[in-house]
């Protein structure tokens, strides 16, 4: 949550992005006004305001916040924010969440109609590949030097790289591939493969394992525990992207990130508020800073747009609501209760708000969820109180998740797990969440089914979900249906093809050696 104020350096790396190849115009500026590699980094602290950068674009939408000088253009800047879009993407595609707004093609997120000039989409694809740009600029910067800060300074640039390429394997499946080896300069990107770029992903995080730093070494950055975590994440899923099994490789990963030193928060509200930096169960977190992260994307986005109808914005810290994100009965429906007096996870408000969703524009219609707080865990004002910017953090990875990994991987026939134990991971996600044992479950109840559930009911609103649904076969088809899915109110069948998105038209019209996605034709 707690993150140092970022010295931009975006100047410079959109001029190096864009820079010509021409050799005559490879020459080193007379004028010292003009930012260049060989004067942005002029001292060891000036590496770190360089990283700084490269987290931020998950954070933030331009340059000085919370709108203007934006990162990328064609959307307005507050849409543009990747973790706002990449959550869209998501979450608004799924059972957990539906949007009352009307703002260009949003509702067709959960209506699964997308096209490939959505702008959204667009929105998310651009951002993954200006993070992906920046990164490859920092870690051309910094390769070779020996100073023991920068080697580890270069291994959290690739590991930012190698996340932003997990999300561009999962929702885009074959996107245009760029490294650092890519030289700036007049030329299209060539589009890879989901096996060569989750090879790709995959010996990039093994190499710099053991330059990060030790779990938990600073907060907010990543370490050897985020690695362990995107590794695992990506062998979880490696039946999708790539048609092999890894859930022994997936055990593996999530038990090194078990036994780092990590546990779950006494009380499951706590990850959700203002101090949960505080949470000892976080393994990696994007920051939101009510003073130094200002933007309508992010967490601001989250908390603001969950309020609404009777929901008074002060309960939650903040000056006023959106009225936008609800979510659906299928959510719901796998609680049993919706008050949360048996299982504290269920945090819904239903005051003014319907069950049933008969017109998705209408924000009462579907319960409200207040999983996210702009308050602390004491219920006090954020530490940088602001009445529209937040102090909350992204939880991006944290140890329950991982838990549920390690269960699932060895209910698919992990050999490197033990059922005993994996029943006894997820028994203390419900501990925690009943407050007691009366929810625990035994090994029989212990099911791949029961696992998809409770990740909903542990992880929604988390980011999760599409990725999930995909892995169980539950997101198009009819396998399982929920409210409005296929633009039906009691849910409809969807095509396959659409469990990955379509490679953006502007991109296609822009590079002429891409192809689209199967089925957007």
């Amino acid at each position: 949550m707690k993150i140092s104020t970022i010295k931009s350096l975006a100047l410079f790396f959109v001029t190096v992005m864009f820079a010509s190849c021409v050799k005559d115009l490879d020459v080193t500026p007379k004028d010292p006004n003009i930012v260049t590699s060989l004067t942005v980094y002029d001292s060891p602290a000036a590496y770190k305001e360089g990283l700084a950068k490269l987290y931020a674009t998950f954070a933030l939408s331009g340059q000085q916040g919370p709108a203007g000088q934006p990162d990328i253009a064609g959307i307005d800047e507050g849409f543009s924010n990747y973790l706002r879009q990449y959550w869209n993407a998501q979450e608004l595609s799924t059972d957990e969440a539906v949007m009352a707004w009307n703002d260009a093609s949003i509702k067709d997120f959960h209506w699964q109609t997308w096209a490939p000039n959505d702008v959204f989409i667009a929105a998310v694809y651009s951002r993954i590949m200006y993070t992906v740009a920046v990164c490859n600029e920092y870690i051309r910067a910094t390769a070779g030097k020996t100073d023991a800060d920068i080697v580890k300074y270069n291994a959290e640039a690739r590991f930012i790289r190698a996340l932003a390429y997990t999300h561009a394997i999962d929702l885009f499946g074959n996107p245009p591939f760029v490294t650092e080896k890519d030289t700036p300069g007049a030329f299209f990107p060539k589009q890879t493969t989901r096996t060569e770029l989750f090879a790709y992903i995959e010996s990039e995080l093994k190499a710099i394992e053991g330059q990060l730093g030790a779990p938990r070494f600073e907060y907010g950055r990543a370490d050897q525990a985020a690695a362990w975590t995107l590794l695992a994440k990506l062998y979880l899923n490696a039946k999708v992207y790539v048609g092999q099994d890894k859930y022994n490789e997936c055990a593996t990963y999530c038990a090194k990130v078990i036994s780092a030193g990590y546990s779950l928060a006494p009380k499951y509200a706590n990850n959700f508020t203002a101090d949960n930096n505080l949470s000892p169960e976080m393994i990696f977190t994007i920051g939101s800073d009510g003073q130094h992260t200002q933007t309508y994307g992010g967490m601001t986005y989250l908390i603001h747009a969950e309020i609404g109808g009777s929901m008074p914005p002060a309960m939650f810290g903040v000056g006023g609501g959106w009225g936008g994100t609800r979510t659906t009965k299928a959510l719901v429906a796998k609680f049993p209760d919706v008050t949360g007096t048996a299982d504290k996870r269920a945090m819904f408000w239903t005051d003014g708000q319907k069950l049933e969703i008969n017109d998705i524009g209408q924000f009462t219609d579907g319960y409200a969820i207040t999983k996210f707080s702009n308050l602390t865990s004491t219920g006090a004002a954020a530490p940088h109180a602001h009445p529209d910017f937040v102090d909350t953090d992204y939880p991006m990875f944290r140890l329950a998740d991982v838990y549920l990994m390690y269960a699932e991987a060895v209910l698919r026939g992990a050999s490197t797990g033990n059922a005993a134990t994996a029943l006894g991971y997820v028994n203390a996600i419900r501990s925690r969440a009943y407050g007691n044992a009366s929810g625990n479950i035994t090994s029989g109840q212990l099911t791949l089914d029961f696992i998809l559930d409770e990740r909903a009911r542990e992880l929604y609103w988390e980011g999760h979900r599409r990725t999930d649904l995909i892995r169980f076969g539950k997101f198009t088809g009819g396998a399982y249906l929920w409210p409005w899915k296929g633009k039906v109110a009691a849910g409809t069948s969807t095509e396959s093809f659409r469990d990955i998105y379509p490679i953006p038209s502007n991109d296609l019209g822009a590079n002429p050696t891409l192809k689209q996605n199967p089925g957007y034709n």
